[in-house]
């Protein structure tokens, strides 16, 4: 199968205060040790691939106290140059949205405008084609995606999250191509693993071994699919469907339950 590499943009904040110091989700233990510097080389490691592979990555100043900033696809949505700022779930990330907001403006976005409802941006809202497909179950609230459609023209497909380790959409699905996914179908209720398969019907179904190891938390440019190093047999699956996979450890980033797609949210001019 021949593949296309498309140049794409992302925002990408630098993990400077990253650091695990309360649990919102089942991956966060602030019991166990965490390494900054770790986090720094794992995160300094994805952006400078991507750079290598054509992309353009600008960045968003990171703020103290704020250590799940490095995960900027939770940031927003940006689709057709219209940026829907995300609203956070838990107080501790609140603080986010604001400095969002702002670099959406001080960049030239005329369309910009913070959720109403409960949003996490690209956590939970992934685009793929002319459809959105909205995860909510843990994080952002149902309601979003009426406001997330009308706000960008676009179809969403709703979909119900029901295992708190796949906590948001972009633990459990992955856009490969605008219209190829890959996704664990056990991370869905029935209705939605129903809905998955009559719009992709021809989906990578990746076991749930995979998706712990953040098989499903990777970034792909039609060719290149960078994923975590843990996965066992993602990379030969997609490398079957003629892709480029591209390893990496972002075992500390993972502590804090996210891994390459977290660290980048893209921007559709």
């Amino acid at each position: 199968m021949s593949r296309i590499a498309r140049p794409r943009h992302y925002l990408m904040c630098k993990p400077t205060f990253f650091d695990v110091r309360y649990s919102i989700n089942p991956w966060m233990d602030p019991s166990l040790a965490t390494s900054n510097s770790a986090a720094l080389g794992q995160w300094k490691w994805v952006h400078d691939l991507l750079v290598d592979l054509g992309h353009h990555v600008e960045h968003i100043q990171p703020i103290p106290d704020l250590p799940d900033m490095v995960f900027a696809a939770n940031g927003a949505t940006v689709v057709d140059g219209k940026a829907l700022v995300a609203r956070f779930r838990h107080a501790e990330r609140a603080d986010e949205a604001p400095a969002y907001v702002e670099w959406f403006r001080r960049n030239g976005f005329r369309e910009v405008r913070q959720a109403a409802y409960v949003n996490e941006g690209e956590g939970d809202f992934l685009t793929a084609g002319r459809h959105i497909l909205a995860g909510s179950g843990f994080r952002s609230d149902p309601a979003a995606c009426r406001e997330v459609a009308e706000f960008f023209g676009r179809e969403v497909l709703a979909l119900n999250l029901v295992d708190p380790r796949f906590y948001h959409l972009d633990t459990a699905l992955a856009v490969l191509d605008d219209d190829e996914i890959m996704y664990n179908p056990r991370a869905f209720c029935p209705e939605s693993r129903d809905l998955l398969a009559q719009h992709y019907p021809d989906a990578l179904l990746v076991d749930e071994e995979d998706a712990l190891g953040f098989g499903l938390n990777a970034v792909s440019d039609g060719l290149h699919v960078v994923v975590s190093d843990k996965v066992v047999r993602l990379g030969a699956q997609l490398a079957e469907r003629g892709f480029h996979v591209i390893g990496t450890d972002t075992t500390e980033l993972m502590k804090s339950g996210g891994s390459v797609k977290c660290c980048t949210l893209e921007i559709r001019r």
